[in-house]
């Protein structure tokens, strides 16, 4: 199993340095990458979370919020679209059989129609209270204009006795390999989830939004910068839950932090470290793959 990291076109927030805590001035945008996960199996392709998509490239403002557009002004980049990253690797979109989704925000899920044979999997909580539509952050958040891939989402409950390390967990996931878990995390959304992959050496554990900052992760001195406790209190469902599942992360990482490596999908500096190279370069198949492990892994065309 080969495993890719991903950069699905950065949001670059009004605020600087108060968001991503490395831009230089507070006047300046900062930079928050988009963290996706490609991964080569025997069985096919498989995305974790899709970033923006073609369709958000050439037509945001019709896609998408002009409130969010506005507060993120997304580096609309076309290269950097999971899509095009795939293919400079030499695979087709009919290659990515599934795509594992943290949840169904507009930066999460643009590029869903972009791979249209893919089965899509996530939970069911996440399907029925983004399709609700209940306020007017949920309308702004949850994109119907992206999902024309509606008809191929499979949706999942956590198992009442399924476990990973502590976590309920969702296993078996229809069509993949058991390597790849559902882990619940909720708070950012109803159904937000994480996404464990099991690889020869350690756990990975895409965390999705469950937190934002790295910092937030230290078991003795937690800490997020200022506009990103902001962003995460704005765009909370259930502030207990969210708050809960930080706290669970922080023991799991101290715990076990040699079995496992966690990041979340926005951090920069996470990204860097975890992949090798800068947020702004596309997939290349020349990059080093810091997880690309042999075995059964595919071939590109």
């Amino acid at each position: 199993m080969r495993i890719h990291h991903l950069n699905c076109i950065s949001s670059c927030p009004l605020g600087g340095k108060l968001m991503d805590g490395r831009t230089p001035s507070v006047l300046q945008r900062g930079e928050l990458c988009c963290h996706c996960l490609l991964i080569e199996t025997g069985q096919g392709l498989v995305l974790v979370d899709t970033g923006y998509g073609l369709q958000d490239v050439l037509h945001p403002a019709s896609r998408l919020s002009s409130f969010f557009l506005a507060l993120l002004s997304p580096d609309f980049r076309e290269e950097m679209t999971a899509i095009r990253q795939i293919q400079r690797l030499g695979f087709k979109a009919s290659d990515v059989r599934h795509i594992v989704l943290t949840h169904l925000d507009f930066d999460h899920a643009g590029g869903l129609d972009d791979f249209p044979q893919a089965m899509i999997h996530m939970m069911q909580q996440e399907r029925d209270h983004a399709m609700a539509q209940r306020t007017w952050l949920d309308r702004q958040r949850f994109r119907p204009q992206q999902w024309a891939s509606w008809n191929r989402w499979k949706v999942y409950r956590p198992g009442s006795t399924d476990r990973w390390y502590g976590f309920e967990c969702v296993r078996e996931l229809s069509g993949l390999p058991p390597e790849i878990l559902l882990v619940p995390l909720p708070g950012h959304t109803f159904g937000h989830a994480g996404i464990a992959v099991r690889t020869p050496e350690r756990w990975l554990l895409q965390a999705g939004d469950a937190y934002f900052y790295h910092q937030e992760m230290s078991a003795t001195d937690p800490w997020c910068t200022p506009g990103l406790r902001f962003y995460q209190t704005m765009m909370e469902k259930d502030r207990a839950a969210r708050l809960e599942n930080q706290e669970r992360l922080r023991r799991l990482r101290h715990v076990h932090g040699g079995d496992l490596e966690l990041f979340c999908s926005h951090d920069p500096m996470e990204f860097e470290r975890v992949n090798g190279q800068s947020v702004h370069v596309p997939l290349d198949s020349r990059a080093p793959r810091r997880h690309a492990h042999g075995g059964e892994g595919m071939h590109a065309h």
